[in-house]
């Protein structure tokens, strides 16, 4: 295989995330990483992410790398839908992201930006979208569905579940490191950051996962409320509060934040936790719900070779993962000297005699949009 330049764009609510792989034999190498911050704030250099994506190429050229030389660039889409793999980008395409942008209000509409940005400044380069929400679309009908009138299924309300592409780093590389080919791996994935879901995987394929219609349901998050219910929404609306105010409590107010009262990171409320009654409160809420998801997902697999840890609360705080995983009634036994020297990076934090291996494993969603473009282009690679 001759070398190929992946561009992967990442595109945020204010930010930009950007990385430049270069693909050669049988290896991905990363050459550079950037990040374009505050977009169309206030105090703010740069106004949308369209010019945004032209002040990104302006830095990889600076960096040395020239822009010509770039096959492909891969795009993070929050929301496709039913849309079930990576696609290469295409006018019919972009009509189909389009159509989602009222279930992803904030995340589509800049990921359009960032494809059309990149479609009119690298006009030769190959453009790719990758879907938080693919890999989730092999849920069955039983796991997707909601309990509510079919005729609104098929207009589309139902589970399609996030954060896909982390999930799925997450769970090949897991496989890799139990030896096993993926097609035959049962795990339960955790990616627990400022937004936290967790997937149940069974021979490779996600059969269930927390986030549904929108990434609002499932766990208790930074500032999302997770599983709530939907009587209160409808007392609150009859109360007077109305849909916005409503929607910014449930995504904004809630979560660690709404509990805890001094913030959303969960490193603060740590701190807190002795002094402040709430901040315990939120601590034990965030683990509660994420041990109920674990032992769930453990009932419904029939066999479940490991479960995976990821992103910054995952990767970071071992007192949440033991508080969550250490499940001696499903033979999940936490070694505590184990985990607290994994953070931050890649180990195995189980006992040796525990029947289910629990791993953390840093996520990388950029990367694994590389491969996905590249598996586009015919390429295939992991590394």
């Amino acid at each position: 295989m001759s070398e190929l330049r992946v561009l992967v764009v990442n595109c945020g609510s204010t930010s930009i995330k950007y990385r430049v792989y270069l693909a050669s034999g049988k290896a991905l190498h990363e050459e550079l990483r950037g990040l374009i911050e505050r977009i169309g704030e206030k105090g703010g250099k740069v106004r949308t992410h369209e010019e945004g994506i032209k002040v990104m190429l302006k830095e990889i050229s600076k960096k040395g790398i020239d822009i010509g030389t770039i096959s492909v660039v891969g795009h993070r889409v929050v929301h496709g839908g039913e849309i079930a793999e990576s696609k290469k980008i295409d006018k019919r395409l972009l009509k189909q992201i389009e159509k989602y942008v009222e279930l992803a209000p904030l995340h589509n509409p800049v990921n359009l930006a960032g494809i059309r940005g990149a479609m009119k400044h690298l006009p030769k380069a190959v453009n790719v979208a990758v879907f938080d929400t693919a890999f989730h679309q092999t849920l069955p009908e039983y796991a997707y569905c909601y309990a509510i009138p079919y005729e609104y299924v098929k207009e589309g309300i139902r589970r399609y579940g996030f954060h896909g592409t982390s999930h799925k780093y997450v769970a090949e590389r897991c496989a890799f490191l139990l030896g096993k080919r993926f097609e035959r791996l049962n795990a339960i994935t955790c990616h627990l950051g400022a937004g936290c879901s967790i997937t149940a995987i069974s021979k490779g394929k996600s059969i269930d996962t927390s986030m549904g219609l929108t990434p609002l349901e499932g766990l208790m998050m930074a500032t999302r409320c997770g599983d709530i219910d939907a009587g209160i929404l409808i007392h609150l609306l009859r109360k007077g509060m109305d849909a916005d105010s409503l929607d910014k409590m449930l995504n904004k107010k809630s979560g660690l934040l709404g509990i805890s009262g001094v913030g959303k990171d969960m490193r603060l409320i740590l701190k807190c936790m002795k002094q402040k009654k709430r901040c315990r409160l939120a601590f034990d809420m965030f683990c509660y719900r994420v041990r109920r998801y674990i032992s769930a997902y453990l009932g419904i697999l029939e066999k479940t070779d490991a479960i995976v840890f990821t992103a910054g609360i995952g990767e970071n705080v071992p007192l949440v993962r033991k508080r969550s995983s250490h499940l001696p009634q499903f033979g999940v036994l936490i070694d505590d000297r184990k985990n607290a020297r994994v953070i931050g990076k890649e180990g195995m934090i189980s006992k040796n005699n525990s029947k289910v291996k629990v791993f953390v494993i840093p996520t990388d969603e950029e990367k694994m949009i590389a491969i996905e473009s590249l598996r586009i282009l015919g390429v295939r690679l992991m590394g």
